[in-house]
């Protein structure tokens, strides 16, 4: 392995899953943080266990990192948060970018990547991204519109991203250390689409629509509907 930063990273040519290597890894871990990245991916998964498909050129990579299961809701905000930061810094004016909870990122609607959080062995939390750098699969497949960052204009190497986001996940990691989950979630906030508007909410048992209040502390969607302010924790969201 060489590093990235502070993390361990190992980039390989082919791989059914990156999670499910860094899954495997830290069995053998317990101290230090790690990156596994592949140029192939041809088992990814998204959330709620749909496939995530792998396109050649795009980024597949997982982190390990020991982390305190209870806070798992900050850690996926601080995650998507650190992706937000990347993706607008490439992106001229012209374009609006969002992120879109529970993790995706939107630019112009269109959903340019994706995140799943799994549990490790020896407390490690593992986080799987993969973003579309050169090409999307085509929209007929997915569950949103999808885009890449070669279609929104923008030519970049997909380690130079990954560099990108590692970068920005210690600064807020760092900040979530110093100052608790506050800031990152007002700084979320101030990048979400949707909040203050009327939204869907499909999760496993129903579909609920209400007004998007914003997360609690826990990373959760607060939904305001008629009846009571709901607290989701799992679900899909859909824009009015």
């Amino acid at each position: 392995m060489t590093d990235i930063y502070q993390w361990n990273w190992q980039d390989k040519e082919t791989t059914q899953s990156t999670n499910d290597d860094a899954v495997a890894l830290s069995n053998t871990q317990t101290t230090g943080r790690f990156i596994i990245s592949s140029k192939e991916q041809t088992r990814g998964r998204g959330r709620r266990g749909r496939s995530w498909i792998g396109l050649e050129g795009n980024l597949f990579f997982s982190q390990g990192l020991i982390f305190d299961i209870s806070c798992i809701g900050q850690l996926i905000a601080l995650s998507s948060l650190s992706l937000y930061e990347s993706i607008k810094a490439l992106l001229p004016s012209t374009h609006r970018v969002n992120l879109k909870w529970p993790n995706d990122l939107l630019i112009d609607n269109q959903k340019v990547s994706g995140m799943l959080l799994e549990k490790g062995h020896n407390g490690y939390i593992i986080i799987g991204i993969g973003v579309n750098i050169k090409q999307a699969p085509p929209s007929s497949q997915m569950l949103y519109p999808v885009t890449s960052l070669m279609a929104q204009g923008i030519d970049i190497d997909r380690l130079a991203f990954l560099r990108s986001y590692i970068a920005n996940f210690d600064k807020n990691e760092q900040s979530w250390q110093i100052h608790g989950f506050e800031v990152i979630k007002q700084k979320w906030l101030e990048a979400v689409q949707g909040l203050n508007t009327q939204i869907s909410v499909h999760t496993d048992r129903e579909e609920l629509i209400g007004i998007f209040k914003g997360i609690g502390d826990d990373g959760e969607l607060l939904l305001e509907t008629e009846e009571s302010l709901r607290h989701i924790y799992a679900g899909d969201v859909f824009y009015m």
